[in-house]
């Protein structure tokens, strides 16, 4: 079901008759479609669960679900761009992409079939990496709005970063520039589904989490998942607590690396596991102080994503957006 929105505080509703955006935003757990105004503000949602273990049409299809409600807004017919942000890798240059957990899809031509349906008719579709937008979302409107660099995260399935550098957003040829999440950070760790071993995501996502939990011991009195666990850790269970410390530091580590890289000023962390930011973040800030130890490394602020769960809608249309000449048919 489509919803309306509630409003938000960074921007104004549009006039009638105005320009309107529209993104969609894939991950491994569920797939959300908004409309936008020209500003960034979520006027209308969609959203469809992503199939677990589906194959490349299952996934497509809940795609195409979430347009189909969109396209049935009166207002569709005002929005002027297409922008989606998908978790990678992705290859913005040919529309292609390659979630490492969507197992479902590998080299699936996206943009090509978005294109194909009648709902996408006429807009510019463009592609990004999910971790970009929420990047591009956060310096354009949130935690990291007049950084001139910066490293966003979004910590949730998986592990996705962007880059901000010299005040703007850098996503490389491909797309995938800041892909923090698959860089090693314990070279004889776990192998990983993308081919490598001990990467950050293998220790740091939300699934990992409570992956780690369960194997320790953990016992929850109800659902085995993110939200249990943060509740048992604020509640003192050493378990729990002892994962999300695992996490932070492999967090901790990765956050380090790129502050001593390009030398970035602050770190803004969004995705499901961010919301248990009260248990995550003091064990992640402590670890950090160990890590980034050379002057121009130290003092990197930590900061939850101002824009949550939002960040990769609201980055997905802004950058279509941006891509589009000024005064675009509406």
């Amino acid at each position: 079901m489509v919803t309306s929105a509630p409003e938000a505080s960074h921007a104004s509703r549009p006039p009638a008759g105005g320009r309107l955006l529209a993104a969609v935003d894939i991950g491994g757990t569920k797939i959300a479609g908004a409309v936008l105004d020209a500003g960034g503000t979520v006027l209308h949602r969609a959203q469809r669960p992503t199939p677990p273990g589906g194959g490349p049409e299952d996934v497509f299809t809940a795609v195409r679900e979430v347009l189909e409600q969109l396209a049935a807004l009166p207002q569709w017919g005002r929005v002027s761009s297409l922008g989606i942000a998908s978790a990678g890798p992705v290859d913005i240059a040919r529309g292609l992409v390659s979630p490492v957990n969507i197992p479902g899809w590998r080299g699936f031509p996206l943009v090509d079939r978005v294109r194909e349906l009648p709902q996408a008719a006429g807009l510019p579709v463009v592609l990004c990496g999910d971790a970009v937008a929420m990047t591009a979302a956060e310096h354009r409107l949130g935690a990291a709005r007049g950084c001139r660099d910066a490293l966003c995260m979004v910590v949730s399935t998986g592990v996705g970063a962007g880059l901000v550098m010299d005040g703007a957003v850098r996503n490389g040829p491909t797309g995938n520039a800041g892909h923090l999440g698959h860089i090693t950070v314990d070279l004889l760790g776990d192998p990983c589904p993308c081919g490598a071993r001990g990467c950050v995501e293998q220790l740091a996502s939300g699934t990992s989490l409570t992956r780690r939990a369960l194997q320790n011991g953990w016992r929850p009195a109800g659902e085995p998942d993110g939200a249990a666990l943060a509740a048992d850790a604020r509640a003192g269970d050493a378990i729990a607590l002892a994962s999300f410390d695992t996490s932070a530091r492999a967090l901790a580590a990765a956050v380090a690396a790129v502050a001593t890289l390009v030398e970035i000023e602050v770190a803004v962390i969004g995705g499901g596991v961010a919301e248990a930011h009260d248990v995550l973040f003091p064990p992640l800030r402590r670890h950090l102080a160990s890590y980034a130890v050379l002057p121009f490394a130290a003092g990197v602020r930590i900061e939850v994503a101002a824009l949550r769960a939002d960040a990769g809608l609201i980055g997905a249309a802004l950058i279509a957006s941006d891509l589009q000449p000024a005064g675009a048919a509406c």
